[in-house]
């Protein structure tokens, strides 16, 4: 039972079966989920509106995903998914494909105002309530039940959910960064007409304040120790888009624009007023200094998790990712989940050094719907209930969700290798288990007989249809034929999967 409204906004402090932090699309999306399965729960954000970093974030460019206005699908169904990376994800047709609604046309990559603009109405529109300008300050864990002191008062759960992003300026200690702006922090644009500009750093915020820059700045330097990597390379949105890179190597053709394998050594001041940069580069070790007007440092982020490391949660890595199992809950402390670009802790498979799209909403939109259903179930008895599928009719969904007709397929096609459909034979027919994540699936040998179907990537990105059996504890991996446009609805590719089922079924289907 939640606590009586003290005033206008809602969810006043006090006890709730469960709470979410932050209104960001993660935190949105598994809101709007948890209601749709009748979970209730609360929702704070220190924010004054819907949108997380997008209400900040990016400070120049346009988003690194693209929503397609015209597709072959309608906008409006579930098919289109494939082609809109940006809007949350809704069973109402009303809320589908709201992306696009708020796009000029100029770039399929909406601007962060555009992206903005779409989160407000989604939340808007699906009726999800937050309570906006209640600040997280603090967190204790007594008897089974949290305490979440926020600016508004106490919040008590058994079960929390952090949507907090990825958000937080970090920078290396030393060299003299503190001296200079963070990404974060900078000045707008037209500050740095007529300068030179040194930028610290080479992954997605640098080059995009260079983008951004570029038509203003005098002469640009990006510097760090390692080579920028593109996604072509590295198959991830974590790498530097190549749009992104482009402008600079046209540039520098014309000079004017510097990218330096490099580490920096000191910062400081100059007596002219900018900054001298002391570097050392990466092949060689020969030291190169640089004068420059500003320096700005675009040395990542971190995840904000404030003082649950005293409450056990582990983390890892430069960003402070909580460590997670598989459905997003902190591997150390119990009843903490995580939701939005955080769940890209949750490694996965990583077949082939291909990770999760999980760090961006179109791959942890999915997860957080299949979240949902998790605490529905674990947490408050709700369990969705089950399709029943008979004879053809799961060879023929199965290709269908692998080819994404019939509305099926977004999910799995997005969050390829990690969450895939799942069905179980019984003596009346098939069970429809829904979409799941696939390790769980694979490192549960004791677990019933199952067949998961899920799109995966090589080491070269070529994408392929693959079926998991799992019978009595023991894991086969069939692959189907593949098809340059990934319809994989053959009549070969029929009977594989028929031969699948039947292999499980220990029968003829």
């Amino acid at each position: 039972m939640t606590a009586v409204r003290k005033d206008d906004k809602p969810f006043p402090p006090g006890a709730y079966p469960l709470l979410i932090v932050g209104s960001g699309p993660g935190g949105l999306q598994l809101s709007y989920s948890l209601r749709r399965l009748g979970a209730d729960h609360a929702v704070i954000s220190a924010d004054e509106g819907p949108g997380g970093m997008f209400r900040k974030w990016p400070l120049f460019q346009r988003m690194l995903s693209w929503s397609k206005p015209f597709a072959p699908a309608d906008r409006r169904s579930r098919q289109y998914e494939r082609y809109d990376w940006n809007s949350l994800v809704a069973e109402e047709e009303e809320l589908r494909g709201i992306q696009s609604e708020f796009m000029d046309g100029t770039s399929y990559f909406p601007s962060r105002q555009e992206m903005e603009q779409g989160l407000t109405a989604f939340a808007r529109r699906a009726g999800i309530s937050v309570r906006y300008g209640c600040r997280w300050e603090a967190t204790r864990a007594e008897g089974g039940v949290f305490t979440v002191v926020t600016s508004d008062g106490e919040y008590r759960a058994p079960v929390l959910v952090f949507a907090v992003g990825v958000a937080e300026p970090w920078r290396p200690s030393g060299q003299g960064l503190e001296l200079v702006p963070h990404y974060a922090e900078m000045s707008e644009a037209h500050a740095y007409a007529g300068k030179s500009v040194f930028i610290v750093g080479k992954k997605n915020s640098a080059f995009e304040i260079a983008t951004g820059l570029l038509p203003l700045a005098q002469r640009i330097v990006l510097a760090s120790p390692s080579p920028a990597k593109t996604s072509v390379e590295t198959h991830s949105l974590v790498g530097v888009r190549a749009r992104y890179v482009q402008p600079f190597e046209d540039n520098a053709l014309g000079g004017g624009v510097f990218i330096v394998d490099a580490k920096i050594d000191s910062i400081t001041r100059s007596p002219t007023g900018g900054y001298r940069i002391k570097t050392r580069f990466s092949t060689g070790s020969v030291e190169q200094t640089f004068e420059a007007d500003e320096v700005i440092a675009a040395t990542g982020f971190q995840t904000p998790l404030l003082d649950l490391s005293g409450l056990g949660v582990s983390t890892f890595g430069q960003s402070g990712l909580p460590a997670q199992t598989p459905y997003w809950e902190s591997s150390s402390v119990p009843a903490i989940y995580f939701a939005g670009t955080i769940t890209q802790g949750a490694a996965g498979r990583n077949k082939h050094g291909v990770p999760a799209n999980s760090g961006a909403v179109h791959g942890h939109r999915y997860n957080a719907r299949v979240l949902a259903e998790h605490l529905a179930s674990k947490h408050f008895g709700i369990v969705r209930e089950r399709e029943m599928l008979k004879g053809d009719d799961v060879a023929d969904a199965l290709l269908d969700e692998l080819t994404g007709v019939g509305g099926r397929g977004a999910d799995i096609f997005h969050q390829r290798s990690y969450l895939a459909r799942v069905v179980r034979p019984t003596e009346d027919g098939w069970i429809d288990d829904g979409i799941q994540p696939l390790k769980p699936f694979l490192d549960d040998e004791g677990d019933e007989d199952a067949l998961a179907a899920t799109l995966e990537a090589d080491d070269v990105g070529q994408l392929s249809a693959a079926l998991y059996l799992r019978r009595k504890g023991a894991i086969r991996e069939r692959f189907l034929e593949p098809d340059p446009v990934l319809d994989f609805r053959t009549a070969a590719n029929r009977e594989a999967v028929k031969s699948a089922l039947k292999e499980l079924l220990g029968a003829a289907v």
